[in-house]
Formats: C-alpha cells, structure tokens, sequence
C-alpha cells in the first residue's frame, strides 16, 4: 500500500491546493496516469500518479490547502471496484410518498387507462409529480439539468435512481472534471462550444478571450462574465510574481554567483541545420533553439560538475541530464518545465516534445512529472532581441546557462575576416560548487559540440 502525496513542483513551492480529483475510491490507476489537477502559486498542475494499483481512499478534500509531503490518496493492491451505490439504498424509501402522486390524476380515468397509456398526452403535463424519485436524486437531477420525466427509472415501480442520474452524467464528465464545470459556471463559459476534453484551463481561456455578444442585450452579461474572468489570472499573476521574487531574493542571498560568456560561431551549426530540414515539411522542421537545447545537455554531462544540486553544504550530481526550459507566459511570469535526458533524445524527437511542451505550459496543462527539478537550466532571450543574458541560478541548481539572439558579426576565421552568425552565451554559476575554470571548460565544450553538429542529430 502507497500513499500518493502533495508532490513538490519547484523549489519556491511549500503548500498546494487539491483543485479537482479526477480518480474515485475503488478505481484502478496506473503509474503515469494523472489523478488530481493542484493549484500551485505559478499554475494548476496535472498531477500524475507513481504507482500502480486501485485508489482505497482519498484523504484531502477538494479545495484543501496543504504543505508539500502531505498524503493525499492511498493506493493499494486490491481489485477495482465499481462506484459506490450511495443513493440505491433509500431508492425504495420514497414507494409511500412516491407512491400517491399518480392516483389523484389516474383515479377518475379508472376505465379509460388503456387509451391513457397509449397516447399519453396528460401525463407528460403531469411529468413532475410523476417521476418518482428521492429528494437527493431530485437534487442531482436539477443540478445537472436533467429532466426527471425524460429518465427511465430502474428503481422499483419505475423510481429513478441516484445510478439513473450518474448514467446520464458519465459522457458528460468524460468531456469535463468538476472543477472546470464549476469554473465554467462562474465565469459564464458555455462547455459545450469546447472541444475535446475540458480541463480548468481551457475554460479560464475560453473566458479570457474576445468573445462577440451577438445582440446589446447581452452586451453588460458579456462584459460581467469577461471582468470575472479577469480576476482570476490577475490573481494568478500576482501569486506568481511572489513566488519568484521569493526564490530570486533566496537565490542571490544564497548563492555566491559568478559569471562567463563566450560568443560562439554557428556557422556550421546552421549549416547542418539547412540541410537537415531540407527534405522535411514546415512543421517537421528543427529550429536553432532546440540545437542550443541539445548541445547544452551534450556539454552538462561532459562536465557535470555543473549539473546537479547544492545540498545540505555540499554538491550532489545528477544522475542524468534534467534540462530545465525558461518559458515566460504571455500574461507575465514564466516557468521552468523540465526536459529528460535531452542529451540522448534524437533532435527531430527533441524539437516536437519542446514544441508541445511550451505550447502546453502557456495553456496551463503541465504535467507534475513536467516540473519535478531539473539539473541545469537554460534560458533564452534571443527572441525578444537581448543579445547576452546573465541570469539568476534556481536553487537548489548550481548553474543556469542563457542565450542572445543569433546575430550576424564581422568574424576571423585565420587570416579572413568575413561575417557570420554568431552567439553569445553565458553562463551563472555557484562558486560554492565550482571554480571558474570549471566554468570555462563547460562554455568550451559547448562551443566544441557546436561547432561538429553532426553529432547532435
């Protein structure tokens, strides 16, 4: 038996909120599975499940605060079970009250029932008092906007049951978890207009984005709905600046950085690179930064003094290559998803799992396997046009690699000068771990990998 616990995604995270339980008590799961969505101060986190075998409890309720380490689940080795039948039991409680409510409507029709079942008429205006069921079932069924009068009863004497109702509802929690259905509702966001399967954080950009009110009547409901659905990712954002300006102020009290740079020639690089997409489609091709990506991991496991963790006063390596990814969010802040084992991943493979993994960290759909802690991370401004990056380490990492924009530079090569694409990076490092020699050594082997791409294909 197993508990499954409030997992740690970053080392500025203390304490999770449980948003929404995508598992239930008798239900099987398997290692790699996602279980439960958990709202950290950056993000709601899909969390998936280490070990295998049927959920036998769920220990912290929806909307629960609690630290990092905290048991949430036990999972143990026993059969699945179906649901329980929490509502079938009193089904039959309700046959004296249910019960009556047909016979003041059939009783003066005594002899004319036949004709009364076969076209049925009366008793469709008279569905409410008709549909027999319990004041729980009722409930459900209103909460659900489920018509009882449309539902086939499989209770005794046609009562329809609390299992009626969850018949109903399983497509459509298929479609959405609860979390997001409650979302929805608050900020006015029709699920049904949403494709696929509705997560929380396709129902936030749903709410977010520009959506037209088709007449003025509904043009102050549109704009209510929009301001509710704008309180939600500022409070997001401002969590989220909290959070970092927490672990920076950690990082530079802590950590005694020092800094390299070395511009690098990506003339072969590019090269390479041409002609590595040039039998491939638009959206197959690779891009530069996932070279960048791979050639970093290459050149952490070559000098891996620099990947791995300061701990308890001393360093320990890292078994792999954990890549952190530096992605910053369109509304502000950003996130540090992690790559596994990059250095050993083929570029065309690397550069379809950083695309999808960006694209889902911006959404908000990261897993928690995701954001467990890297060994070395890199950022990359190049983008938005910065040239050299000299970056803040995240603890309890001891080096953080940055990169400017790929420029085209006058350039030596022997005795001609010419112009090339160039870039420059730089590297932040803790000198509790290492020397600046040991930083040199990374920054050249860096530039080594660079310069024979072959070998990152």
């Amino acid at each position: 038996m197993a508990q499954f616990r409030m997992p740690s995604l970053g080392a500025d995270m203390d304490e999770g909120t449980v948003l929404e339980w995508l598992v239930r008590p008798g239900q099987r799961v398997e290692k790699g599975d996602i279980v439960a969505v958990v709202d950290t101060a950056k993000a709601a986190v899909d969390v998936e499940c280490f070990d295998s075998g049927v959920v036998e409890s769920i220990l912290v309720p929806v909307g629960e605060k609690v630290p990092v380490g905290t048991p949430l689940a036990v999972i143990g080795a026993g059969e699945a079970r179906p649901p329980e039948p929490t509502a079938q039991a009193p089904a039959t409680a309700p046959e004296p009250v249910a019960a009556p409510e047909p016979e003041p409507v059939a009783e003066p029709e005594r002899k004319t029932e036949p004709e009364r079942n076969r076209t049925e008429p009366e008793p469709a205006a008279a569905a409410p008092q008709r549909a027999r069921a319990t004041p729980p079932v009722r409930a459900l069924a209103r909460q659900a906007g489920i018509d009882l009068a449309t539902v086939r009863g499989t209770g005794p004497a046609g009562t329809v049951t609390h299992a009626d109702i969850e018949r109903l509802l399983a497509p459509r929690r298929g479609r959405i978890s609860p979390y997001a259905r409650k979302l929805a509702r608050e900020l006015g966001v029709d699920v049904s207009t949403l494709p696929g399967t509705v997560h929380a954080s396709d129902v936030r950009v749903a709410a977010a984005g520009n959506r037209p009110a088709a007449e003025p009547a509904t043009k102050t409901a549109t704009k209510t709905a929009a301001e509710a659905a704008a309180v939600e990712p500022r409070r997001r954002g401002e969590d989220m600046r909290a959070a970092i300006a927490t672990l920076m102020e950690r990082s530079k009290r802590e950590i005694p950085h020092y800094y390299l740079s070395s511009t690098i020639d990506l003339e072969a690089a590019l090269t390479w690179l041409r002609e590595y997409n040039r039998d491939s489609g638009i959206a197959d091709r690779v891009l530069p930064n996932a070279l960048l990506l791979k050639a970093t991991a290459l050149a952490a496991a070559r000098v891996g003094e620099l990947n791995g963790h300061w701990l308890d006063g001393e360093f320990r390596p890292g078994e792999r290559v954990r890549l952190g990814v530096a992605v910053s969010l369109r509304g502000g802040g950003l996130l540090v998803p992690t790559l596994d084992e990059p250095d050993s991943q083929p570029l065309d493979e690397l550069m379809r799992t950083l695309t999808d993994m960006v694209s889902r960290t911006r959404s908000g759909r990261l897993r928690s396997s995701e954001l467990r802690p890297a060994t070395i991370t890199v950022t990359n401004l190049g983008d938005l046009g910065a040239e050299s990056v000299q970056g803040v380490i995240y603890p309890p990492q001891v080096a953080l690699v940055g990169f400017g924009a790929i420029v085209r530079r006058p350039w030596a090569v022997g005795e001609l000068l010419g112009v090339r694409p160039v870039v420059t990076a730089s590297l932040a490092a803790d000198h509790r771990a290492t020397d600046g020699a040991t930083g040199s050594r990374f920054l050249a082997a860096l530039d080594t990998v660079l310069q024979r791409p072959e070998g990152l294909r």
